[in-house]
């Protein structure tokens, strides 16, 4: 196939190896996951070189720009060299987990306080 015809995306997202099937990429698009230049598409949408593509996966957004147009799933060198990721990087975590500090009294009562919450109702 020439690498400037266009693709289905939903074809051309499994080739690249975003999704693991071809019908999970068609979910994605149906679910209105996928944009290209912006604009939510349907899985036949044809992809271009040069097209700018935004997937949603596992709640975070993916930006890639289409360098060559694929069809078939090939080896991840290649599917690399295929889609161009402009994902910008997460924002830097705390090193330090913080810890969590309940105050006295705050969340479930302790056997203590249920037996005297059941004597204040005579039960």
């Amino acid at each position: 196939m020439d690498e400037q015809a266009p693709v289905r995306i939903d074809a051309w997202l499994w080739a690249v190896r975003r999704f693991k099937t071809r019908s999970a990429a068609t979910a994605a698009c149906r679910a209105g996951h996928v944009r290209v230049n912006g604009d939510r598409v349907k899985a036949a949408q044809p992809v271009r070189p040069g097209d700018e593509v935004r997937v949603r996966i596992a709640g975070f957004d993916q930006q890639l720009v289409v360098r060559r147009t694929i069809a078939k799933r090939v080896s991840a060198t290649l599917a690399a060299e295929a889609a161009e990721d402009r994902t910008p990087a997460p924002p830097p975590r705390e090193e330090v987990a913080a810890v969590v500090v309940r105050d006295r009294g705050a969340g479930r009562p302790t056997k203590r306080e249920r037996r005297d919450i059941e004597r204040l109702r005579g039960r």
